[in-house]
């Protein structure tokens, strides 16, 4: 079986190549000049006419899953800039459209669609950092749609390497050095030469693997046993825990390990007339737009267990000022036969709320009137508060936040996967938490949980 498990690998990318290498030249079609982005959609749609209404039903066009109450990034709450409400033109830069910069963005005109954030191959093309999804005005709009091909992992990138604000922000395992990494830092990326659609399979525009931090409805999760046998070791005991420890458990020991993360991140020192120090990792504590960061590297995950699924905090949804607010629960147990041992990122800051509603507050961060030009709490949060139609009580609060952002890149070379004695025995590392996982002791001991839990197999 894991002959067969490398074939499909090998297969993988022989057919990655292959496509790449007949992709059609589409300089002998496009001629320009283009006066606008969207001109250029309607010449690709001129001869891809489905792609336009595919496109429309995807999370990379919506921000939101596939139900009509579904959540996503054009709805949920975070606690990096909190959220995207009155904040559309700095946050839909990374929208894969033309143009989002208020409540009244037509998500019916497929002319709004940008193709070139996906399948510019010149390495050119760039948005305006607070342009609502356009194009810089330097881009060369004919040079780069004559050069559209398969997304590579630039493509992708250029929004979820630098997520958040900057490389490594928010993501643990996503970060600038994933552009080239090297076999050491990702096997698929950096030995095997994997672009990202290689596991992110996609189908009529709708790429597979949507992670909970992100987009809460109707995640599409693949595995690496969808590639990988169920049963990929040599030892049978490796084997054995497969039903219980998520592969990315033991083959992804840290995270952040060329770049540092952001770990914590509190708005409620934000405002104040001060120098920032600089770490030991070259970055800034403190930003007065922002607040007070804290950063770190080589980070060995929170582990917790999960089954796939995440209870989700809304909108205006009352929480508990004396206790930290978690923005994605995950579900699981270890009485769960459908829940592992699984790694996390878990980000956690401070972040305001109305201390009278109980309810986190949405700021209006970017603008003229956004905080980031006033520092002043009160009239961002009414202003936010009102675009996302929130009653707001004049008052500002902080809690402290926790999030939960999953970790499945950066998947060491086979010798660096964790060895026994990181998690058992008396002079192990002790890295999992046994009571916290709801063992009595290390399993080694006393057996796992299929012995000393209710739990089929």
């Amino acid at each position: 079986m894991r002959k067969l498990a490398l074939l499909v690998l090998v297969l993988s990318i022989f057919s990655f190549s292959q496509i790449a290498a007949q992709t059609h030249n589409h300089a002998e079609d496009i001629e320009g000049p283009f006066d606008s982005p969207q001109e250029v959609t309607e010449t690709c749609l001129a001869c891809h006419d489905d792609v336009g209404s595919d496109f429309m039903h995807t999370r990379h066009w919506n921000w939101i899953g596939e139900s009509e109450n579904s959540l996503g990034k054009k709805n949920m709450i975070n606690n990096y800039c909190i959220s995207i409400q009155s904040n559309w033109p700095r946050c839909t830069s990374c929208h894969a459209g033309y143009g989002w910069k208020d409540s009244t963005f037509d998500f019916t005109n497929e002319n709004n669609i940008d193709c070139l954030i996906c399948h510019d191959q010149t390495g050119t093309y760039k948005k305006i950092p607070t342009g609502a999804g356009m194009p810089d005005t330097s881009v060369d709009l004919v040079k780069v749609a004559q050069s559209v091909g398969r997304p590579t992992r630039h493509n992708c990138g250029i929004c979820h390497f630098d997520g958040g604000g900057g490389s490594g922000v928010k993501h643990g395992d996503m970060d600038d050095s994933m552009y080239d990494p090297g076999p050491e830092l990702d096997v698929h990326m950096g030995k095997l030469d994997f672009q990202c659609t290689v596991c992110h399979e996609t189908e009529k525009h709708k790429i597979s693997g949507a992670g909970q931090g992100s987009m809460a409805e109707g995640v599409n999760h693949f595995s690496c046993e969808d590639c990988h046998d169920a049963d990929p070791h040599d030892k049978a005991i490796l084997n054995k825990h497969t039903k219980t420890i998520a592969c990315e458990t033991c083959h992804i020991p840290e995270f952040a390990r060329e770049e540092p993360t952001k770990m914590w991140w509190d708005w409620s020192k934000a405002g104040e007339d001060r120098t920032p120090k600089i770490d030991k990792y070259g970055k800034p504590d403190y930003h007065k737009k922002k607040g007070e960061f804290i950063w770190e590297a080589n980070v060995i995950p929170d582990y917790e267990w999960y089954d796939g699924k995440t209870d989700y905090y809304r909108m205006g949804e009352k929480l508990d000022p004396n206790e930290p607010l978690v923005f994605n629960k995950l579900e699981g147990s270890i009485t769960d036969p459908n829940s592992k041992i699984t790694p996390f990122k878990a980000m956690r800051g401070k972040q305001p709320f109305d201390p009278v509603n109980n309810y986190l507050i949405i700021p209006h961060l970017f603008g003229k009137d956004g905080y980031w030009k006033t520092f002043d709490w009160k009239q961002a949060s009414e202003i936010g508060m009102k675009a996302a139609g929130l009653k707001f009580s004049g008052e500002v609060g902080f809690i402290e936040t926790k999030m939960y952002w999953p970790i499945n890149h950066m998947v060491a070379l086979a010798d660096d996967a964790l060895k026994c004695t990181e998690c058992h025995g008396v002079t192990g590392k002790k890295r999992l938490d046994w009571k916290k996982l709801g063992y009595k002791e290390d399993p080694m001991k006393s057996g796992g949980r299929f012995k000393n839990h209710i739990v089929e197999e």
